[in-house]
């Protein structure tokens, strides 16, 4: 977890589905995912509440986008990450990455476990900056 190969793993992957990703461009969960699809990544919006965000099409659940996601990227409090890990198991992610103040190391193992690559506590945005 937060090892320097799996960083570049996942910086290699194209598809990051936003789980809460919000219609309000002052959220980070927006401005986040705005800025790596300026980068080149395609941003697949996870929210029940909506059915756009930032011209692209919104869905309810992991389970409803009906594409390969590389990249679950996770905007939620700690305790509902669980049944999102569990969601991105099911559907054969490649990688977990838990937004800064994400911490669920019981998630985090399972999603190990599984096989995906997990970061945890950390900014995509900033991560990518930092890299890059």
């Amino acid at each position: 977890m937060n090892e320097p190969k799996t960083y570049e793993s996942i910086f290699n992957m194209k598809t990051i589905a936003v789980v809460s990703m919000s219609p309000k461009p002052e959220r980070p969960s927006h401005f986040v995912a705005l800025y790596m699809r300026n980068q080149g990544y395609t941003i697949i919006p996870v929210n029940p509440g909506q059915n756009e965000i930032a011209g692209e099409t919104c869905y309810s659940s992991l389970k409803d986008v009906p594409t390969q996601v590389d990249v679950v990227n996770v905007f939620r409090s700690p305790k509902y990450v669980g049944p999102i890990v569990d969601a991105a198991i099911e559907i054969g992610a490649k990688s977990v990455w838990l937004q800064d103040g994400v911490i669920n190391e019981e998630a985090a193992q399972s999603a190990e476990v599984a096989g995906l690559h997990v970061i945890m506590n950390d900014c995509m945005m900033r991560k990518h900056k930092e890299i890059s």
